[in-house]
This record gives structure tokens, C-alpha cells and sequence, in this order.
């Protein structure tokens, strides 16, 4: 007599299963991520530096509040942050012209010239990589980056 597996045990199985393909879609999203971020404009520059400098070029003009908001780190550690790119002249700190208690923080030319070349070394990059794969895993990873915006909710 043959005995099937209970639907508790075919319960754990694809739990297990989904907890293993959620482990490797992650392991490859950050091995990919961290080759990309290897190619950058300046070398000394950090993530976090870059991530406020393309924040400020993407959605303009914000207040040290509302950077440290958006990156999700502490007011304090952003005004290091801002600090240290504005000695670079990679930003520029102004008074806000309807309430002079506030300072925007702009991205400045040298700074936009950062995130654009470095946006354009990561692009050219992963076009290399993807010009050495058969066409039909190429088609694969498009299908696989829409699916991942969709599940990053974007």
C-alpha cells in the first residue's frame, strides 16, 4: 500500500519552496546590485552619497529633513552626508525664499554630471553583459525586470 503525502506535509513543501526561491531572487538581485554600484564616476563616492545626489537631480530641491525622509536615515547622519558633498561642490545649500528657518539642498552641475556619468558607465556595464547572453535570456531578464518593478511596486 502506497501512502500520499498529507496536505500538511504538501503545505510545508511549498512553503519551503517559496522561502528557497524568495532566498535566491534576493542573493541575485544584491549580487547584481553590488556589481552595478562597483561602476561609478567617482570611487570615493559612497552609495548613500550618490543616492541623495540622483534623489536631488531626479526630484529636485529638498530640506535636510525631507532627504533624510526619503533615504530613510537619520536627520543627523544626512547632514554629514550633505556636508560632505557640498565641500565636494557636488550640492549647494540656499535659504528658502518664503521661510528663511528652511535650506534647500540643490544638486549642483559637478554633482549632476556624477550621477549621469555613472548612470552611463552602470548602463554601458550591464549592456556589455547582456550583448554576450543568447537572446532568449535577455528576453527572460526584461520579463524578470518587469516583474521585479511590479513587485517593488513601482
Amino acid at each position: 500500500m502506497t501512502t500520499s503525502a498529507s496536505p500538511d506535509t504538501d503545505t510545508e513543501n511549498a512553503t519551503e519552496d517559496l522561502a528557497a526561491e524568495a532566498s535566491e531572487v534576493r542573493i541575485a538581485t544584491f549580487r547584481l546590485a553590488r556589481r552595478l554600484r562597483a561602476e561609478r564616476a567617482v570611487d570615493s563616492m559612497s552609495d548613500a552619497q550618490f543616492a541623495v545626489l540622483a534623489t536631488l537631480k531626479i526630484h529636485g530641491p529638498h530640506t535636510l529633513g525631507d532627504l533624510a525622509e526619503r533615504e530613510r536615515v537619520s536627520a543627523p547622519s544626512m547632514n554629514r552626508t550633505v556636508n560632505c558633498l557640498e565641500e565636494s561642490g557636488y550640492l549647494t545649500r540656499t535659504p528658502d525664499d518664503v521661510d528663511r528657518r528652511k535650506v534647500n539642498i540643490a544638486v549642483t552641475d559637478a554633482g549632476r554630471g556624477v550621477v549621469e556619468e555613472t548612470a552611463r558607465r552602470r548602463d554601458a556595464w550591464l549592456e556589455g553583459v547582456l550583448g554576450e547572453l543568447p537572446p532568449a535570456k535577455r528576453v527572460l531578464l526584461r520579463q524578470a525586470a518587469e516583474v521585479m518593478l511590479e513587485v517593488a511596486g513601482l
